[in-house]
């Protein structure tokens, strides 16, 4: 008999996640609360909630890791259960033990598992009693030459943050300090720890769901290897390439780990594994991860449901888990630009689109319209496809990331549909090295057609053109007008346009017979079939093409069959435009400034690379380096400061001839 029956649940949550948690509780009955920053007022986790509370403030520390705004946003509407997600309080024992002492069910783990798995430090510990396999602290203070490549680690948390990679003994008490910092940042708690770094090594997990009842379900693999700063980017599952006898050693050590802490609900425990097949231990996260529904898909599962299921105190429907079908992978759609060291975007998400069809499923927390801020980690969504093979799986994947419509803020699709269709991803040569490696040739110019399409959005226009002229002038249309200068339709016209994020210049030329449909100009081999202001179809070198034309003010989103442009329409004549001065350091995206290098004020000597000042977006830090050696003629920032994109930090003049003397450098900086 169930002991909590929840009838009304709040997400102590944002986004995606809290939109895919809400899906199953309509499925069920349940009624759903949302809390939300100032930040997110519109956002689609409060549209899609049938109740939401506003936390007030926008940064996460001032809302979603307040847990006693959550907790009073629970008694606030009537709700009787906590889902916390993932991020934010997910694994914050503190927060469970203030659910439940409010008399909420928590639908999460033990507060004692939470506690025990939450120091990755004291989790190693309780895993060696357990038999699981680990890798050998490392001890700071003593490491030597030998111990190198060391990972820094926090101890609470995920996500990547407080992680680094260090090769050489000189960086380790600098890069010390910034984990430590990062750590404190993220979580709250600035401990770190050192473990050798393997080369090459898989990021292999098993998930786990647990009962009161003693039942404990290992939910076979997942391999998360494919990661940029230490966050997962693709998933699958099963992890490919793994012998039998591997696979069952990891899921007994996931069990063994569950059961050492009195386990209950979903979690993950992370290993990884070696070039020569060895699993080490790495964590266990005491929540639902980003990448559950590769596991969902592969055993036909509900995880949330079953979530609910366990806090409700009922068992799981079976001794054993079902079995496996197939094979699901999941690709992690996020506002970045990975050929600028991923720089997150922000910006107007205009429109996102991604195919329907059997085998594909779209998790996500926006809808076209919705505004991508600088508060919250980038995601957009996650698309994930499960077919019976992998190769299908990832054919799917692929072709539905090609085809889908993503306007606005640059993102990472162009990368994903790349990576599945890697030589070494197709044959399953994964390690968490493999951007490390790949990721100049992943992010090279594509081997598309920009031209053609630059062609195809001006001949969307000169359609266009002439019914917006008859729309505001009577008497029928009018010659098309760019500027003050008048066009003779049957002279062939040009229009220019740059390419983002690249900046590459297309200039695209066409003219208009007596027959007035609009045909291309110095372009042999080239012709129109149909044109319309959305939708334009070419015959390139006997091929037909077809291209979908979407137009946002000055900018110009062109989608074709096998790749997506992004175009802003440029004057026809050249404006002289103000250049900015040499040196400037601009801001590569909106965000905080948290902190500037000792001593920097303007007439110092800086070095050309030196960090001059940091700036904080979207949950992660980011350097703001010396463009050359010479002197700090302006600074314009200062620690606190909210800057845009672009804005103005300093500006240093290069003095090629001078030796420079630097800026002191503290040692949590160096």
């Amino acid at each position: 008999m169930r002991s909590d029956v929840i009838h009304t649940l709040l997400v102590a949550n944002r986004g995606e996640i809290a939109c895919r948690i809400f899906r199953t509780c309509r499925d069920l009955g349940i009624t759903t609360v949302a809390v939300y920053s100032d930040a997110d007022a519109d956002a689609l986790h409060v549209r899609k909630a049938d109740l939401a509370v506003r936390l007030p403030g926008a940064a996460p520390a001032d809302t979603y890791l307040r847990g006693d705004l959550v907790v009073a946003a629970a008694r606030a509407a009537g709700a009787d259960a906590v889902h916390p997600g993932y991020g934010f309080l997910s694994e914050n024992a503190a927060f469970a033990a203030a659910v439940q002492d409010a008399g909420l069910v928590w639908v999460g783990p033990p507060v004692k598992a939470i506690e025990l798995m939450a120091s990755k430090t004291r989790a190693k510990e309780l895993m060696a009693g357990a038999g699981v396999p680990l890798l050998a602290p490392v001890d700071p203070a003593t490491a030597g030459p030998d111990d190198l490549p060391l990972l820094l680690k926090a101890a609470a948390g995920g996500g990547g943050r407080g992680m680094r990679i260090v090769r050489e003994l000189v960086a380790l008490p600098g890069e010390l300090l910034a984990a430590a910092a990062e750590a404190a940042s993220a979580f709250g708690d600035g401990e770190v720890f050192a473990e050798p770094y393997v080369e090459r090594g898989r990021h292999v997990e098993v998930q786990v769901m647990a009962d009161a009842h003693d039942t404990v379900w290992a939910l076979g693999t997942r391999d998360c290897s494919l990661q940029r700063r230490h966050q997962k980017v693709i998933e699958e599952a099963p992890a490919p390439g793994l012998d039998e006898a591997l696979r069952t050693r990891l899921h007994e050590a996931a069990v063994a780990a569950a059961r050492a802490v009195g386990y209950r609900g979903a979690g993950t425990v992370e290993f990884l594994v070696s070039a020569e097949g060895r699993p080490y231990f790495l964590e266990m996260n005491t929540r639902l991860q980003v990448e559950h529904p590769v596991t969902e898909a592969v055993f036909g599962l509900d995880l949330v449901a079953l979530q609910l299921r366990v806090a409700e105190g009922e068992p799981l429907p079976s001794p054993e888990p079902p079995q496996p079908s197939g094979h699901a992978v999941e690709a992690r759609l996020y506002a970045e630009d990975p050929a600028r060291d991923w720089q997150p975007q922000t910006g107007a998400l205009l429109t996102l689109e991604v195919p329907e069809g059997p085998g594909l499923r779209l998790d996500t927390g926006y809808t076209g319209g919705d505004t991508i801020g600088v508060h919250y980690d980038p995601m957009i969504a996650k698309v994930i496809a499960h077919a019976p093979t992998r190769t299908e799986a990832v054919r799917l994947l692929a072709r539905a990331l090609e085809r889908a419509r993503i306007h606005g803020p640059v993102t990472n699709r162009d990368l994903l549909v790349r990576s599945l269709r890697h030589p070494d991803f197709a044959a399953a040569r994964l390690d968490t090295g493999f951007y490390d490696r790949h990721l100049a040739d992943l992010t090279a110019p594509g081997a598309g057609d920009p031209a053609t399409a630059a062609l195809a959005a001006t001949l969307a226009e000169a359609v266009r053109g002439p019914e917006a002229v008859r729309s505001t002038r009577p008497g029928g249309p009018a010659p098309a007008r760019f500027g003050a200068w008048r066009n003779v339709p049957s002279q062939p016209q040009r229009k220019r346009y740059r390419s983002e994020p690249d900046g590459t210049e297309h200039e695209a030329a066409y003219r208009t017979p007596r027959t007035g449909t609009p045909e291309p100009y110095e372009t042999p081999g080239t012709r129109v079939l149909a044109a319309t202001p959305d939708r334009v179809t070419l015959e390139v070198d006997g091929v037909t093409r077809h291209f979908a034309i979407t137009t946002h003010a000055d900018r110009v989103q062109v989608d074709a069959a096998d790749a997506s442009y992004t175009f802003t329409a440029l004057p026809r004549f050249t404006d002289p435009a103000t250049h900015t001065a040499p040196g400037s350091l601009l801001a590569p995206m909106p965000g905080t400034v948290v902190r500037l290098a000792e001593g920097l004020v303007a007439g110092v000597t800086v070095e050309a690379g030196q960090p001059l000042i940091w700036l904080e977006a979207m949950k992660m830090e980011h350097r703001i380096l010396a463009p050359a050696s010479g002197t700090l003629t302006a600074l314009h920032a200062a620690p606190g400061h909210q800057v845009e994109v672009g804005a103005l930090l300093a500006v240093v003049q290069e003095d090629p001839a001078a030796t420079p003397v630097p800026v002191p450098v503290p040692e949590e900086t160096a």
